[in-house]
This record gives structure tokens, sequence and C-alpha cells, in this order.
């Protein structure tokens, strides 16, 4: 299969939730991780770590926690109003793919969960006490900075070789259930959970809103003119 352009992946990587049986070559999950590498990663430490998922009992183990833990995601969105930029037919199609999903995360033929071992800032004393403690507080928060552009690299990769994929973290719900049937250590998590495979969905764009709502020159309240 050709690769296509790097701005038609970007405008086409839509999310996929529904996947064929067909299993992922190894020399394409070879791509895709290689592609995850290639992003940046903080200090250069790559401390990242990529479980792939193959296995049918293990897959069908890690789909019953999804399941289990997206059936409280989903009260959460149902006490929420449908986004005003899209409409009431639009917003049914998306949930019911995104439930579709929750219930059947296991049959993809893969799962590919991107990780990263967080450990506490080691911090020189000539940093003031007050800044320390900031710098504490945010790094959880900040660890994602060394994950999630090899999650879209990821997704990018994916829609490159023909292969749907979308990024899910309701799993990190029982974050400790996952850790214990993957074997995880205590210091890595994990920062999302991808359904890997080929599809029969279509690719292609996705209703956005216009750059003048979501982002301004200079200051706050200045909307950006394309």
């Amino acid at each position: 299969m050709s690769e296509i352009g790097l701005f038609e992946a970007i405008h086409s990587a839509r999310a996929i939730r529904h996947f064929r049986p067909d299993p992922v070559p190894n020399d394409l999950i070879s791509q895709i991780l290689d592609a995850a590498i290639q992003a940046p990663s903080a200090g250069n430490n790559q401390n990242w770590l990529f479980v792939v998922v193959t296995d049918a009992d293990r897959r069908r183990r890690l789909g019953d926690i999804f399941r289990r833990a997206s059936v409280w995601v989903r009260e959460k969105y149902n006490s929420n109003s449908r986004p005003a930029h899209i409409n009431d037919a639009q917003y049914k199609k998306f949930w019911a793919s995104g439930v579709y999903l929750h219930e059947h995360m296991g049959d993809a033929p893969l799962l590919l969960l991107p990780c990263l071992k967080v450990l506490s800032p080691v911090l020189p004393p000539t940093i003031p006490p007050e800044i320390r403690a900031e710098m504490v507080s945010t790094a959880s928060w900040m660890a994602g900075a060394s994950i999630y552009p090899a999650v879209q690299n990821i997704i990018l990769a994916c829609r490159a070789l023909g292969l749907g994929t979308t990024i899910t973290t309701n799993h990190v719900i029982l974050e400790a259930e996952v850790k214990s049937l993957l074997d995880l250590p205590e210091e890595v998590r994990t920062f999302a959970l991808m359904p890997i495979g080929y599809t029969d969905d279509k690719f292609g764009g996705v209703r956005r809103r216009p750059l003048g709502e979501v982002a301004v020159l200079d200051r706050y309240g200045n909307p950006w003119q394309s």
C-alpha cells in the first residue's frame, strides 16, 4: 500500500471504532512503533513503554476492563449537553460509535497501550521551596508531553498504512487492573488504550469549530482571522 501525504493523513485520520478481525502484520506494527519513538521526549529520557497486545484472551480481558470503566464514563456524558457545533443526528451517530467501542474493544485485532515511567522529580536545593513544590505538583501533568506526541505519531502512522485507530483513556479508572493484567511495574502508568486494525469504515474529514472560535492572536478575546 502506498503511503499518503502528511496533511492528507492529518485531515482524514478520523476516530475509527469498528475493526475487521484480520491480524495486523508484525512489520506494520514495527513501523507504527518506530513512528511513535520518533516523537519528542522530555530531556530525551525516552521513559516510554509501548505494550502491544495481540493475544486473544488478553485482548478480551482488557476489553472487559474497558467496558466496565466505560459504564461510568457514559454516566458522565449522559449528564452533559450536546456540543453546540453538532446537530442531534450527528451527536447520536458519534454516541452510538463510542458505545459500540465500549462493548467491543476486545474485538480489535491489536490493542496498543502507550505507557510512561513516571517518577518524582529530583530537584536541587538551589531551587526555591515554593518553586520546588510547584514542580513536584505539576510533574504528573507535565508527563503527558513525553507520551502524547508519540500517540499522535501512532495515529498518523496508522492512517498512512491504511489502518484505523483512536485514542481512548476510560481504562485508567481501573488502572490497577490493567497493570496487573499486563504485569506493569509500579512506576509505569498507561496513558492510552488504542485499538488498531483494518476497517470497513470510511476515513475522511471531521467537523471542527472555526479557527476564529478556538485561536486568538496575541491575547484572549482577539480571535484569529484566517
